[in-house]
C-alpha cells in the first residue's frame, strides 16, 4: 500500500510541474505569481517523494533545487513589506 502512495506522489507531482507549465504557456497564471510558484513546489515535493524510493540521486537533486527556488519566490514575493 506505501508504494502507492509513492507511486501517486510522483505521479502528482509530474501532473503539477505539466499543469505550471501549460497555464504559464495560455498566459492562465503569470510566473511572478503565487498559484505558478505553488504548482512548482508540489510538483517538486511529489517528485522527491518518488525519487528517494527510487533512489534516484540526481533527480533528488533537481526537485530538491527546484523546490528551494520555489519556496525562495514565495518567501521574497509575498513576505510583508516593511515601510519606514
Amino acid at each position: 500500500m506505501a508504494l502507492f502512495w509513492i507511486e501517486l506522489a510522483g505521479w502528482l507531482g509530474v501532473f503539477f510541474y505539466l499543469l505550471a507549465y501549460l497555464l504559464l504557456t495560455l498566459r492562465l497564471v503569470r510566473a511572478d505569481r503565487l498559484p505558478f510558484h505553488l504548482l512548482n513546489v508540489l510538483g517538486a515535493i511529489g517528485l522527491i517523494i518518488n525519487s528517494m524510493h527510487t533512489h534516484d540521486h540526481q533527480s533528488i537533486v533537481v526537485n530538491v533545487a527546484w523546490l528551494l527556488i520555489g519556496l525562495w519566490a514565495i518567501c521574497r514575493n509575498y513576505r510583508p513589506v516593511q515601510r519606514f
